[in-house]
């Protein structure tokens, strides 16, 4: 699936070099070109990709403090000159645009689903966002931020894949290594998913064909939508294989999902990914099975992609996910958060009410 990347936000533009990279390093060919956008322009420097620096009159390069309002407002008034900068990277190849941003920065949370909008307004072609959450222990404005922008990016997407910080970071490690982890996931994870849907990305050809209409047609519910991966090693006969398939596609979907505990959706699709000779075709429809039995959705699609490989990968993409303990626990903590700081702004300017003194402004 041949897709365009644009990062919006520090974490935004992390993730879209990374997954650059990994697309380049694998000579899958999926990702036509990438470009980063940001309001902070030191957050800019250190990526290798194409960069563009907004709000320049507004926060002067400074960034806008977590601020997704002014994010998204800064993203409405030059959303003309990012997606001009895109199109030189659109060619008529381009399947998708893939919009990268982390839910809890102003950045990020506010100009995805500005920029999301207008790029529907003006393309043919699906614009999907791929949305991180914040994690538990990343502070109170990240978790309003998210909330506030998980529900509008669902809006204006056409469809939003969610990855929970917390669900792909190890105990004990420190933020950085979090953070370098989680993104090397994140682009393993969709670096597969999409050159699965290019035939032109590798040399072998799979039995069973996943093309990028697969992946669109999985995504077309809208809403939100998750991705599960497991691995393990596999057999040199392919028979031997049947349990080492259904058994990833069972840790891909219970345990590995980039948002825990989502199970029931809409459409669902399964890619498994090794060496063509490995892959049991009855494991891959026995797995597409279960799956089917355990989202409840009639709408279940299967294939296999040829990687060198002596591990079986699977991959699970649902989409048009219902709402989950997760999402609702995440949602609740958002609310929170929010009413804390509502609560917080109230205080500090009743603090400055004092007759006796003039207003300093």
């Amino acid at each position: 699936m041949k897709v365009v990347l644009i990062g919006v936000g520090q974490a935004g533009g992390k993730v879209t070099q990374r997954l650059a990279e990994y697309d380049y390093d694998m000579g899958f060919g999926a990702v036509q070109g990438a470009m980063a956008v940001n309001t902070a322009e030191a957050d800019l420097q250190s990526l290798d990709i194409d960069t563009m620096l907004i709000g320049r009159d507004r926060v002067k390069g400074h960034g806008v403090g977590g601020d997704n309002e002014l994010g998204a407002e800064i993203m409405q008034d030059e959303a003309t000159e990012v997606m001009d900068g895109l199109d030189a990277k659109l060619s008529t190849e381009a399947e998708a645009v893939v919009i990268v941003a982390g839910l809890g920065g102003g950045t990020g949370s506010g100009g995805a689903p500005a920029l999301a909008r207008e790029l529907k307004r003006i393309h043919d072609i699906p614009v999907y966002v791929v949305g991180v959450l914040p994690g538990r222990d990343e502070g109170a404005i990240y978790q309003a931020n998210a909330g506030r922008s998980l529900k509008t990016v669902a809006r204006e997407a056409d469809s939003l894949l969610l990855i929970d910080n917390d669900a792909w970071r190890t105990a004990g490690e420190s933020m950085e290594e979090g953070y370098k982890e989680i993104n090397d996931n994140i682009a393993q994870r969709l670096g597969l998913l999409f050159a699965s849907g290019e035939i032109e990305a590798v040399d072998d050809i799979a039995e069973s064909v996943v093309d990028s209409s697969e992946i669109i047609n999985t995504l077309r519910p809208g809403g939100m939508a998750v991705l599960g991966y497991a691995s393990a090693a596999a057999s040199e006969d392919a028979g031997e294989n049947v349990n080492a398939i259904t058994s990833t596609t069972r840790n891909a979907l219970l345990t590995g999902t980039s948002v825990p505990n989502v199970v029931e959706a809409e459409t669902g699709l399964l890619v498994v990914a090794g060496q063509p000779e490995r892959i049991s075709r009855k494991g891959v429809e026995r797995a597409r099975s279960w799956i089917e039995e355990e989202t409840g959705s009639m709408q279940v699609r299967g294939g296999d992609f040829p990687l060198d490989s002596e591990r079986i990968a699977t991959l699970v993409l649902l989409g048009g996910v219902e709402r989950s303990n997760r999402i609702d626990e995440f949602m609740q903590r958002a609310r929170e958060a929010s009413e804390s700081k509502q609560q917080h702004e109230s205080e500090a300017k009743e603090a400055f009410v004092n007759e006796e003194l003039d207003d300093l402004f």
